[in-house]
């Protein structure tokens, strides 16, 4: 039987219906060498080759950048490239003046915080950036709402602020009710402490400031409280509030508290000032009184020196002239007893003397006939008196012919 040259018409060339034209039968066996070609990348032996991976990324991607290939798949990876580089340039980020940025990536703060210009970070969700105001002064005010923070498009400074009672009515020390409003100025000191140290930073500055205010007002009277001590209580309550966020490590600095109002509550203002005006009438009266004093005790108290000065100067004279007389009567007493009748008459006439210089004389002469026998030597003085101007010599003359005229009887 003779063997054709292409296998006998089988496929394959094999006689015997096997694979691989081998005329035996069984598994045909691999060659170790090859040339180039046949799928995967491997030679007509299975050998591997680069060539046969370029060939089949060629035909698998051709039609991507075939222009006259499918443009379906080439638009959908145009859009997603754009996408994904439109969300890479989201990361651009504006620090303005006045902001420092807090870049974050996956929750976690890394690097400094950056300066006031153009910066990138991650973009969302991998990615986030805080940018706080660190020079811009904030306010907060407790006890009342103004017309800003009510949100009012009303811009006139008239408009009066809404009164907040159950953050304004704070206990005193004395078991009295105040109501203070008051407004706390603060700044950002440190930002990484003030955005993860403590959580809602507004709320947290807002309670401690009034959990301050209401330690220093429990220990005040309530007439400093709406009086003398605001200035004192401002003060403290800076202090205490500045150590309540030190310790909290807030990285706030508290610059400045500012009382708004100090006053009784509204339900008993009427009353207070019933007692504020008793009380300024009770001063009033109060200094008066003490003018008063001050100026009636310097008096009384000069009187009465000059009184005891008076009595001093009486006791002196009546002793100077009890001595006088003292010393007189010695006298006397000697001239007596060196000449007893001359001392008599003397005395006798210096009695006379004395008793007439006093008394009204009159002369009668009873030889008179025809006109009334008087004669008024009072008067006649009195006008001797005046004439001479008080001439002593012509009122002795008068007084020795009064002295030795005698009444006559009738």
């Amino acid at each position: 039987m003779a063997w054709s040259q292409n296998g006998g018409g089988t496929p394959g060339g094999n006689p015997g219906g096997n694979p691989g034209g081998n005329p035996w039968g069984g598994t045909p066996r691999r060659p170790r060498s090859g040339g180039s070609g046949g799928a995967g990348g491997r030679g007509g032996g299975g050998q591997f080759s680069f060539d046969g991976i370029f060939a089949d990324f060629q035909k698998k991607f051709g039609n991507f950048f075939d222009p006259q290939g499918d443009h379906i798949a080439r638009r959908v990876i145009l859009v997603i490239l754009g996408v994904f580089v439109l969300w890479l340039a989201s990361g651009l980020y504006r620090v303005d003046q006045g902001e420092v940025g807090v870049p974050l990536i996956f929750g976690k703060y890394y690097g400094p915080p950056r300066d006031p210009g153009l910066n990138y970070n991650l973009p969302s969700p991998l990615g986030r950036v805080f940018t706080p105001q660190v020079e811009r002064a904030r306010r907060l005010d407790i006890g009342f709402r103004s017309a800003r923070e009510r949100g009012s498009i009303l811009t006139d400074a008239k408009v009066e602020a809404v009164d907040i009672p159950e953050e304004s009515l704070i206990l005193t020390k004395d078991q009295n009710i105040v109501d203070i409003d008051f407004t706390v100025f603060w700044k950002i000191t440190d930002p990484i402490k003030y955005l993860f140290n403590i959580r809602d930073q507004q709320a947290t500055i807002k309670i401690a400031s009034e959990s301050a205010m209401r330690e220093v007002i429990g220990q005040t009277s309530f007439d400093d409280a709406v009086t003398v001590g605001r200035a004192q209580i401002e003060t403290n309550t800076l202090d205490l509030l500045q150590r309540v966020l030190d310790s909290y490590d807030s990285g706030v600095l508290i610059e400045k508290i500012d009382l708004q109002k100090s006053s009784p509550p509204p339900q008993v203002i009427d009353s207070f000032n019933d007692v504020q005006r008793a009380r300024q009438d009770l001063d009033r009266l109060r200094n008066q009184a003490e003018a008063y004093a001050n100026s009636i005790v310097p008096e009384a108290r000069g009187e009465a020196e000059q009184m005891l000065r008076q009595a001093e100067a009486y006791s002196e004279r009546l002793k100077i002239e009890a001595e006088g007389e003292a010393a007189r009567f010695t006298e006397v007493l000697r001239a007596y007893r060196s000449a007893p009748s001359v001392t008599r008459r003397r005395m006798y006439l210096e009695a006379l003397s004395n008793v007439f210089e006093k008394s009204n004389m009159v002369i009668i002469d009873n030889n008179a006939r025809g006109v009334v026998p008087f004669l008024p030597l009072p008067e006649v003085q009195r006008r001797l008196r005046a004439g001479s101007a008080g001439s002593g010599s012509g009122s002795g003359s008068g007084s020795s012919g009064g002295g030795g005229a005698a009444t006559a009887s009738p």
